[in-house]
């Protein structure tokens, strides 16, 4: 294993350990809003500073960006560490078990290091460029569905931006009539590390963050996956709106969103 990619996977672990204490004593947890449905928590913060701790420690002068605690510079602005400490807070607010952690590295502009993890199920996605992606250490890929037919997807409402949700239901009806069915589960962060372990063959969503993203965008591209905005380019980083699964089904049905 790369060596940082060691230092994600500890960061990550370490993050979990603060959840799982969490999630048995939910009368502790406090809750906050921070946007329009948009909900923080105190372990949220916590588990960040947790995974920036790690990190540091091993860097010292790397830069990190984190979905709470915003951006911290660092000497070798090169190397910047993109994180989300709890992918899923609505879930884990509600006692849903289906949240992650994300940790992904970015060099120069590059996502390099890749970590999905969740807790509930000790289930740990990583990937290293140009060296694939596991699942516990077992080798991943997409699915080879090359049709919505047959097909199962994945997405996100636009919760957090409801001006779109007219644009966004159009979308999913033109999808729904022709897949076996659509899923809602609640963590992008998990949902595009399925795509890569081949549980689902596709997913899209509007409005996704860095952070959102970041790991699960190199997963499924060590997995022999692709992905795309929504217009058919690359340029879902900024615009948010991705979507990502088996290469030919994607390639070949952008246009049906």
């Amino acid at each position: 294993m790369h060596p940082m990619l060691n230092i994600a996977v500890r960061a990550a672990r370490n993050a979990g350990k603060v959840i799982l204490r969490a999630c048995e004593n939910m009368s502790q947890v406090e809750t906050s809003q921070k946007g329009s449905n948009d909900f923080v928590t105190n372990v949220d913060k916590e588990a960040e500073l947790v995974i920036r701790d790690t990190i540091l420690k091993a860097y010292p002068e790397h830069a990190i960006v984190g979905e709470e605690l915003g951006h911290t510079d660092g000497k070798q602005a090169d190397y910047l560490w993109v994180i989300d400490p709890l992918d899923g807070t609505t879930n884990f607010i509600k006692g849903i078990p289906h949240f992650a952690i994300s940790i992904a590295l970015k060099v120069k502009g590059r996502v390099e290091q890749a970590v999905v993890y969740d807790p509930i199920r000790d289930e740990l996605f990583t990937a290293s460029r140009g060296q694939g992606a596991q699942l516990n250490s077992k080798r991943i890929r997409v699915t080879k569905s090359t049709e919505l037919a047959g097909s199962v997807l994945a997405t996100g409402f636009p919760f957090k931006q409801k001006h779109h949700l007219d644009a966004y239901t159009e979308t999913f009806k033109a999808l729904f009539i022709q897949t076996t069915d659509i899923r809602r589960a609640g963590s992008a962060a998990l949902d595009m590390a399925y795509v890569a372990a081949g549980r689902i063959d596709g997913f899209y969503e509007i409005g996704l963050k860095p952070w959102d993203t970041a790991a699960g965008e190199l997963l499924i591209k060590e997995a022999g996956g692709m992905l795309m905005d929504f217009a058919g380019g690359a340029n879902y980083n900024n615009s948010g709106n991705i979507v990502c699964g088996a290469p030919k089904l994607i390639s070949l049905n952008t246009c049906s969103i």
